[in-house]
């Protein structure tokens, strides 16, 4: 039960060279297959942290581990959606440049302030996840922008300024902080209740 979560963790991280494999080299043939690839990716990262949580054994190295291998995972998806149509990405790469920036900004500030990567697991970069879900599910099978591309840019622009306030509020490194409002109430000493499913 306590090495389920790092099977989980390594079996997502294992797929993303698969995913970006198949891409590049089958192209459209295998949208289905990445599509199948992603959605279990997606439940190992659902799984990895309830199990862990319901163990006992959600640790900082664990979390930390998580959150690196979450960050590989969603990337070779979207190098997917640049292999499978590139005319997409192109089209819209003052959009994906933002998110970009908004990212590196989570990792610098938190280096800089606490000498690590930031480490959240936010709901708002929870919610963020489940957008880029669907925006991908459309990008690699309908080879559609949409309405869900356009959210997952406004979500992961929302959901990176929420990771920035905990990062500037937090009064040393923590992980699994669920917003910058739970960051304020860390920083005066206010105690919250952790669940299973939402750390």
């Amino acid at each position: 039960m306590k090495n389920i979560p790092y099977i989980l963790i390594a079996s997502r991280f294992l797929l993303a060279p698969i995913i970006i494999l198949l891409s590049y080299l089958n192209g459209a043939e295998s949208r289905f297959i990445i599509l199948t690839l992603m959605y279990i990716g997606l439940f190992t990262d659902i799984f990895d942290g309830i199990i862990a949580r319901k163990a006992g054994v959600s640790s900082e190295k664990l979390r930390r581990l998580d959150s690196q291998v979450d960050l590989v995972f969603w990337l070779s998806l979207g190098f997917a959606v640049y292999f499978l149509n590139p005319t997409l990405i192109k089209d819209e790469w003052q959009n994906i440049l933002l998110i970009f920036i908004m990212e590196a900004l989570c990792y610098m500030i938190s280096w800089i302030k606490f000498g690590k990567e930031t480490c959240t697991h936010a709901w708002l970069s929870k919610l963020w996840g489940l957008s880029l879900l669907l925006a991908f599910t459309f990008l690699i099978g309908f080879q559609q922008i949409g309405w869900t591309f356009y959210l997952t840019i406004a979500l992961g622009f929302i959901s990176h300024l929420d990771v920035i306030l905990i990062i500037l509020i937090l009064p040393k490194w923590t992980y699994d902080v669920p917003s910058f409002y739970h960051a304020w109430k860390i920083r005066n000493g206010i105690q919250r209740k952790k669940t299973t499913f939402f750390n």
